[in-house]
């Protein structure tokens, strides 16, 4: 079996919902006035009831599980209770939110370490929901302000986000993976302002226009059973 396409299909998803108030109504603004159209919900964080609160007011915003795990001697660590850990996670998101996930993700890519991924991948076939990296959905992670310990708000600027557009999305269904917000005492993140940055420019009206150009669609992760055609 392969997978046939041959629209362009992008997925933006936010991630650390429900890490504090201002991301949180951060995302709801990039999902409302911008293009935003996906996130993932971190569920022991700060904001986490606000932020499943907030999500069931916005219909069209598909909604991931966003697993945290906490320092543990490396990721080797976690080899031992690790499935324990994401069902907790998996009930706590059902509890919240009252529906399944439309996606699993990690916090810092921490499902990509070899000793985690199979439990990742199990979660994710349990419910039947894309893991990222995992899935016919090519991840893009290069829409990102801050390297070296040095912040570069020029990069995930409008223009900046033109050029990861124009040169990044081919076809086939592509994740935008991006952290906008509003900074608020709330948020334990060394990337902060750079989030307001990207708040501005995914709201910003002439990126809908640059999506225009390159004949870029933008969908969610409950879209893809009707995008992803199975052919012998």
């Amino acid at each position: 079996m392969r997978l046939a396409m041959t629209g362009k299909y992008l997925i933006v998803n936010a991630d650390d919902f429900g890490a504090s108030s201002g991301v949180n109504r951060g995302i709801v603004e990039a999902h409302r006035l911008g293009i935003v159209t996906s996130t993932s919900l971190l569920v022991d964080a700060a904001g986490s009831a606000e932020a499943a609160t907030l999500a069931r007011s916005a219909p069209t915003l598909s909604v991931g599980l966003h697993v945290a795990l906490e320092p543990r001697d490396g990721t080797n660590g976690w080899t031992a209770g690790l499935g324990e850990e994401l069902s907790r996670q998996a009930d706590r998101f059902v509890e919240l939110m009252g529906c399944s996930p439309s996606h699993v993700d990690s916090h810092r890519n921490v499902h990509r370490a070899p000793g985690l991924l199979p439990g990742f991948v199990d979660l994710a076939r349990r419910w039947g929901v894309p893991l990222r990296g995992h899935s016919p959905i090519h991840v893009l992670p290069s829409f990102y302000g801050q390297w070296a310990g040095e912040s570069h708000p020029e990069h995930i600027g409008v223009a900046g986000m033109a050029r990861i557009l124009e040169s990044k999305v081919g076809v086939g269904i592509t994740e935008l993976i991006c952290h906008p917000g509003y900074c608020d005492p709330q948020l334990c993140s060394s990337y902060a302002r750079e989030r307001e940055v990207e708040l501005a420019t995914l709201c910003d009206p002439s990126i809908r226009h640059t999506l225009a150009d390159f004949g870029i669609e933008l969908v969610n992760h409950q879209d893809l059973g009707r995008l992803v055609v199975r052919t012998p």
